[in-house]
């Protein structure tokens, strides 16, 4: 950061993202598109360089081909000024293996740290849809002297199993314990229904970071992740304190959107996200140009509406053509709805052709699909079922140019 404490910035983004497949069949999560034109590593980078944060590792692992290309011809740093985002492969430094976690994937980066000597590393994930100004947690972080900070936020106790879940101690900042995915997990004082969960972002004093590593890895019995086990190892020290995201505040945010922040490593909460963005005075504010969300979207004329196509409610990318009635959708680059055809409370990305005549309900089609004329999905419930992935709340999902029957 310019004039203050050195800060390297590692994004993990090595995930194989099981839970929201068919979309991560031939893509690792991170480079799912999202909002029409972004990518879902966008959001954390944006947060990282809109906050000072320019030096950053990108560590890729599974399927990362997409997001590889998508790093290195997007964000293009000054080299100048010495910034830089660059994807880091798994290296197999320490031997013919893959990273065993998220611990681990660091550990076996550490030249990256050892290259730079920053005072502090910022580990984000790369999962994640919301805006930080992660300056404000460096600034408690170096004021509070604890080896890490994590970033927590308040959540129902009923969804903690799906967490790191924080126990603040009396003061509200120290943590006193950290349990990864609890069953059963104690409430917050004066808020008995809710929890601390982590939000996977961490700041770290480099000392702190790279001794609790080291440790970790000769721990035959560990997880060698971050929350499983470097988390619960500095708590146990003493050196963990939370940060509540509820008092982070970003240039632009209004108080509908403020604090917003979403998990989407499903296909039901990537589905809802994007339903967040639809509204007149959305849940999520794409259009926030003080704290923008950087991408690369293409070279592509403006979208055209024409044949009396109409759409409401809806996000439109540029060079999509609109002929017939798109309603509560979000529509990636190059999508065709042609005459007749409906689409509805669906998603769809890059290069989606919707024939005339065919309707399109409550689904998300990754890019390529082609709806034949006067085809349906979302319309037969057991036949959607037996051709397509159908979520547990009803999303139908198809994967990259998946076969649509007549």
């Amino acid at each position: 950061m310019r004039g203050g404490p050195s800060v390297l910035g590692i994004v993990l983004a090595g995930g194989a993202g099981k839970r929201l497949m068919p979309l991560t069949a031939d893509r690792a999560k991170p480079a799912v598109t999202f909002g029409g034109t972004y990518r879902l590593v966008d959001f954390v980078l944006s947060n990282l360089v809109n906050g000072d944060i320019t030096r950053i590792c990108v560590l890729t692992q599974y399927k990362s081909h997409s997001l590889d290309r998508h790093v290195s011809t997007t964000w293009r740093m000054s080299s100048l000024l010495g910034n830089y985002v660059t994807p880091v492969p798994a290296q197999q430094r320490l031997g013919p293996r893959w990273y065993l976690g998220s611990a681990d994937a660091i550990l076996q980066s550490l030249n990256l740290v050892h290259d730079e000597q920053p005072h502090h590393v910022a580990v984000f994930g790369a999962d994640h849809v919301y805006r930080m100004d992660p300056r404000q947690m460096l600034e408690q972080h170096v004021e509070s002297g604890a080896g890490v900070t994590v970033a927590g936020i308040r959540v129902p106790r009923a969804e903690a199993r799906q967490f790191g879940v924080i126990t603040p101690a009396r003061d509200g900042t120290l943590v006193e314990r950290f349990l990864e995915k609890p069953q059963d997990p104690p409430g917050l004082p004066g808020a008995p229904h809710q929890v601390y969960a982590s939000m996977g972002n961490y700041v770290f004093t480099t000392k702190a970071l790279v001794d609790a590593l080291r440790q970790d890895a000769e721990d035959e019995d560990s997880a060698h992740d971050m929350g499983g086990s470097i988390l619960p190892m500095l708590t146990e020290r003493g050196l963990a304190q939370v940060y509540d995201f509820d008092g982070n505040h970003v240039p632009g945010e209004t108080a509908r959107d403020h604090g917003y922040w979403r998990d989407v490593g499903t296909l039901d909460a990537y589905y809802e996200a994007h339903m967040d963005l639809i509204s007149d005075q959305p849940v999520f504010n794409l259009d926030n140009r003080s704290w923008p969300i950087y991408t690369h979207p293409g070279q592509l004329p403006p979208a055209k509406f024409c044949a009396g196509g109409i759409a409401g409610e809806s996000v439109v990318s540029p060079g999509c053509v609109i002929r017939g009635q798109v309603t509560r959708s979000v529509l990636s680059p190059g999508v065709t709805v042609e005459e007749g055809a409906v689409v509805q409370g669906s998603v769809l990305h890059d290069n989606v052709r919707v024939g005339r005549g065919a309707v399109v309900r409550g689904a998300v089609l990754d890019k390529n699909v082609d709806v034949p004329p006067g085809a349906t999905i979302g319309v037969n419930p057991e036949r959607d079922a037996e051709l397509y992935t159908v979520s547990r709340a009803g999303v139908i999902a198809l994967g990259k140019g998946q076969c649509v029957p007549e």
